[in-house]
């Protein structure tokens, strides 16, 4: 294999297979896990300037791979008219989306983008690695699978450390509610208005994987129907939302109430 045939990932013939937790799946994952204890371990204690520094150092690794998958795609030639050019620039699906979040929160860092950039980035690095649909998916590891295993891990990674080393602030009220989990709505509003906007240009067919349509991975995965899966999707985002907040909260209170009756 030519490193050409690599770096534009074209598979030899008959090189898909299924992975989904075989060796490379589980040992990426083993040194994920890894790499979160060890990190937590070595900063927790540390300023908090030096702990957001940690997080800050995977935002540019993810940023390197977004922006070395574009080159890369833009020198194939795909890029032929505006649309094309659109698809090409713009994040997609939502696994992609969070990885600009994570370098978004990264670059203004504001406690609502590290709360908003940990709660996406870790759902779609836990369902990546629950089920994981691309990068596993060939016998050979070529770009767009390393783009794509080690884009997933650095989410996982910086999602689980901006929680470990309390980069976030999973409050729902902080000075007040609007400065609280108010903001993070907002960007979830926004958010879901981008993936309307990609639906209305056609740059994708569900980006944050909420049409109840042929071909969304996660319906077929979980088998539902159009409504039962609609029903579920919005369930399931709200409970995964709150228990960002409520688990530290509730965390609080026990440890709270174990004082007073010590």
């Amino acid at each position: 294999m030519t490193f050409r045939e690599w770096i534009f990932s074209i598979h030899p013939e008959g090189d898909g297979y299924n992975g989904q937790w075989k060796f490379p799946h589980i040992l990426t994952l083993c040194l994920c896990i890894a790499l979160i204890l060890t990190l937590t371990f070595l900063f927790r204690k540390k300023k908090q300037g030096t702990r957001e520094l940690v997080v800050k150092i995977l935002a540019i690794a993810i940023l390197f791979f977004e922006i070395t998958r574009r080159i890369i795609n833009f020198a194939k030639g795909n890029a032929v008219d505006f649309n094309s050019t659109l698809y090409l620039l713009l994040p997609r699906p939502w696994c992609a989306i969070s990885c600009w979040l994570v370098i978004i929160a990264a670059t203004f860092n504001k406690k609502f983008l590290w709360n908003f950039a940990s709660i996406n980035a870790l759902l779609c690095a836990v369902i990546f690695f629950a089920y994981p649909s691309a990068g596993f998916n060939d016998k050979h590891i070529l770009f767009e699978n390393l783009y794509s295993i080690s884009t997933h891990a650095l989410l996982l990674v910086s999602s689980v450390c901006i929680l470990t080393l309390n980069i976030g602030d999973f409050r729902y009220k902080r000075e007040t509610f609007q400065s609280g989990i108010m903001k993070e709505l907002i960007m979830l509003v926004i958010v879901f208005a981008y993936g309307v906007f990609e639906l209305l240009l056609d740059l994708s067919t569900d980006p944050l994987y909420f049409m109840p349509i042929e071909g969304n991975e996660v319906k077929e995965i979980l088998g539902l129907g159009s409504v039962a899966y609609v029903i579920v999707y919005t369930i399931f985002l709200c409970v995964w939302i709150n228990a960002f907040y409520l688990i530290p909260m509730l965390w609080k209170k026990f440890v709270k109430k174990e004082k007073k009756e010590n």
